[in-house]
């Protein structure tokens, strides 16, 4: 999920939100449920504004006469509440399985109306240049956000590095983990201090956000998910929007904007070290898939 990797546990629950943002109206001047600021100013909610694409974005947006301020956020947990709350018009960092896990925590509605890119999930080491060469009994952390630790675990599965109980589900989380049948021993910490904990184990989930802040390469990961698999939908990432927002055609635009143009693209490739695959998934498609998510996720 993620900036692109883009829950259910207590990770996707209404944390405080980042304080000093302005409430915000919609893209044609409407009032959007927010605290009500006048200006028709898009705020679109991410982690890591840095990130090449989304000045790409605001130039491109710009051009086609829409004004957008990308809004940054530290940490996964706050750009669904701050959008829920209305301080926010659209948010960019989440897949859809994060996003259904956040509305089964928090009765909420957001929806996507668009999709970005799939990213590939990887597993990275300091200590092993091979699954294989990681020892009986050995640590590995993975994320403790719930849609990213299942998918994580599905990664360690696939590895040959542990055996799930369920056989792997959007929905697995440590306990699922046959601990007779697997190999090593996983931790969970939160994604963004992952990279730090790297030197003291055997090898880590890191999300692709984070992946440079170990100091690593893309290349570097010794597994990973294949991100084209079409049972991936589920974790392509989205932009997301209040319910009442759907059809909005200046965020219909936007997402068109991001999806179409060429620095945009350049960017979001750039970003991910080429792992990323766009996409423009319909947003029915994407919705649709948030829904049976939500469903499989009661059951």
């Amino acid at each position: 999920m993620s900036r692109r990797f883009t829950t259910l546990a207590a990770a996707a629950a209404a944390v405080a939100l980042v304080t000093g943002l302005a409430g915000c109206a919609s893209a044609d001047g409407g009032e959007t449920g927010s605290a009500g600021a006048a200006d028709d100013v898009v705020k679109i909610g991410v982690v890591g504004k840095g990130d090449p694409q989304w000045a790409a974005f605001e130039k491109a947006a710009k051009a086609e006469g829409i004004d957008v301020e990308i809004i940054d956020f530290g940490s996964y947990e706050q750009p669904n509440p701050a959008l829920a709350a209305g301080e926010l018009d659209l948010n960019q960092f989440q897949h859809i399985v994060y996003l259904a896990q956040y509305n089964a925590a928090n009765d909420g509605d957001l929806q996507p109306i668009g999709a970005t890119a799939i990213y590939p999930l990887g597993l990275y080491s300091t200590k092993h240049d091979d699954v294989k060469d990681i020892p009986e009994g050995g640590t590995v952390v993975v994320p403790d956000d719930a849609s990213n630790q299942a998918r994580a675990l599905l990664v360690l599965q696939s590895a040959g590095l542990i055996e799930l109980k369920s056989g792997g589900t959007i929905v697995s989380d440590i306990a699922d983990i046959d601990t007779g049948k697997s190999k090593v021993e996983v931790t969970a910490l939160e994604a963004a201090v992952i990279p730090t904990s790297l030197p003291d184990v055997d090898a880590a989930i890191i999300n692709n956000d984070f992946v440079q802040d170990a100091g690593l390469t893309f290349e570097d990961a010794i597994a990973q998910d294949d991100p084209t698999d079409p049972n991936a939908l589920p974790y392509v990432n989205i932009f997301a929007a209040r319910a009442d927002d759907v059809d909005n055609e200046t965020y219909q635009q936007l997402v068109e904007i991001f999806q179409t143009d060429e620095a945009v693209q350049k960017g979001l490739l750039e970003a991910s070290g080429g792992t990323g695959v766009p996409l423009t998934t319909p947003a029915a498609d994407l919705q649709e898939s948030l829904k049976k998510v939500l469903e499989d996720t009661a059951g």
